[in-house]
């Protein structure tokens, strides 16, 4: 409650600041001030310390699990502010306002980590979800940011208007918005047209969210509009607040095979297709940020393991790959604003005209890759044993790693340009605390590929 409550009024506090702070710099301090503030009220949560107790009627339950997430999501989006803040200040002249938004995503975020009822769940994705369409369209000037935006908000409100179907129907089915009813394995056991149709609609729409195949064909060209500060805050802390909302949702639900539908087929079909086409796709890209855009799903492949093993391994394993490929991408991304040229011939040479840049950049892609001693490494191989604990669908993990194979190849590529290949590796002026930040970014990737407990064991102490 404390995350909810003090994000909202942050953003409040953002908005008004615009009007009487001109100096962008200024305005970033505060944002890094409030995002500090909330994390800190988030982690005293944890421990007992609420500052407002509300009743809010079993519809929000504040556990350890959603608890640990919110900290997690804060904390990123505070690594994100530090390193990109110049970036954000730059797209246009409304600093306090695209500050203002993120807060408010952060509201949405808060909310859908904690939610026991559907209609929580609608709430708080909405309250995440129309920020990030402004945001998509902030750089005014830019056609393809305008499109990126249209785009964003027409697949949006179509996937919600699936959500409220599939909400409607379940309220038919079981009388309560409660996902502890839905989840009660008689319900679940239950083959009511009403109930397993609305949850089909359900899945659908949060397969919208987090871009899994074959729902993903929104999402390069609303990464590739996007401002590229945006895109790595939407790609990372938002994504990854999406799969949250997935896992609470299919908890139980993953355990039980209907006579209608089998839940767990249905999600092999998911993750094997979101690999394939997001792997495979990125390829073929010239572009490093639609790379990104296309790895993205590639990964949201990785993490819909967890709503498919359902095990307490996935749950470990989903807030670990949260962390991991939040702090890797945004370390990516920022790197990647500094860039005069996003495509893989821009970092030709990058070692040499920036070695500082060129081993942050370095690690950051091995992460993505699963390469052993970073975090991501850790964070596929937890997704993988969630799925061979399950004592099941064994050939789905030799897949998972053939395609895991096949991510190194594109991620390799931008290694190679910087390391291998002969050129001016052109970019901005470079601040020394970025350098810095980037270092920092670093150890803590290459301290979590070594000690993953130091995350994992906030979930129990």
């Amino acid at each position: 409650m404390n995350a909810i409550i003090l994000s909202a009024i942050l953003g409040v506090i953002m908005m008004f600041s615009g009007i009487w702070v001109n100096n962008k710099a200024t305005l970033r301090w505060i944002a890094l001030a409030g995002l500090l503030v909330l994390l800190i009220s988030n982690i005293a949560e944890m421990y007992g310390y609420r500052i407002w107790n509300v009743n809010v009627h079993n519809m929000l339950y504040f556990d350890r699990f959603g608890l640990l997430f919110n900290s997690v999501a804060i904390g990123s989006t505070f690594i994100f502010v530090a390193l990109s803040g110049s970036d954000i200040n730059r797209v246009g002249k409304y600093a306090a306002e695209y500050y203002t938004l993120i807060f408010f995503v952060l509201t949405g975020i808060t909310i859908i980590s904690v939610y026991t009822s559907l209609l929580m769940l609608f709430l708080g994705i909405e309250i995440m979800s129309i920020p990030l369409y402004i945001l998509t369209g902030s750089d005014k000037r830019n056609l393809k940011s305008n499109e990126a935006s249209l785009k964003y908000f027409l697949m949006g409100a179509f996937s919600t208007g699936l959500m409220l179907m599939g909400i409607t129907l379940i309220y038919g089915a079981t009388g309560s918005f409660s996902i502890e009813v839905l989840n009660n394995p008689a319900i679940a056991q239950g083959v009511s047209f009403l109930e397993i149709t609305g949850m089909l609609f359900l899945l659908v729409s949060m397969a919208f969210k987090v871009s899994a195949a074959p729902f993903h064909f929104w999402t390069p060209d609303v990464y590739d509009g996007a401002p590229g500060v945006f895109t790595s805050f939407m790609a990372t802390v938002v994504k990854a607040a999406a799969f949250i909302a997935f896992v609470k949702l299919f908890d139980a639900r993953m355990s039980y095979s209907s006579a209608v539908v089998d839940w767990k087929m249905l999600l092999c079909i998911l993750i094997i297709a979101t690999l394939l086409i997001g792997n495979i796709t990125a390829v073929f890209q010239q572009s490093v940020k639609r790379m990104l855009a296309y790895s993205s799903i590639a990964q949201a492949g990785f993490m819909l393991f967890a709503v498919f093993s359902m095990n307490e391994m996935a749950k470990e394993g989903i807030i670990f790959y949260a962390v991991s490929y939040s702090l890797a991408t945004i370390g990516v991304f920022a790197v990647l604003l500094k860039m005069k040229d996003f495509t893989f011939e821009g970092y030709n040479g990058l070692a040499k005209s920036q070695p500082v840049l060129a081993f942050a950049n370095t690690v950051f892609l091995l992460s993505l890759a699963g390469i052993p001693l970073t975090a991501g490494f850790f964070a596929k191989y937890f997704m993988l044993a969630s799925v061979i604990q399950t004592g099941h669908y064994l050939w789905m993990v030799i897949v998972a790693v053939l395609f895991a194979a096949v991510s190194v190849y594109y991620y390799f590529r931008v290694i190679q340009a910087m390391y291998f290949k002969t050129g001016e590796g052109e970019t901005e002026n470079i601040h020394p605390g970025f350098k810095t930040g980037l270092i920092i970014l670093t150890v803590i990737i290459i301290l979590l590929g070594v000690a993953p407990n130091l995350i994992i064991n906030f979930l129990y102490f």
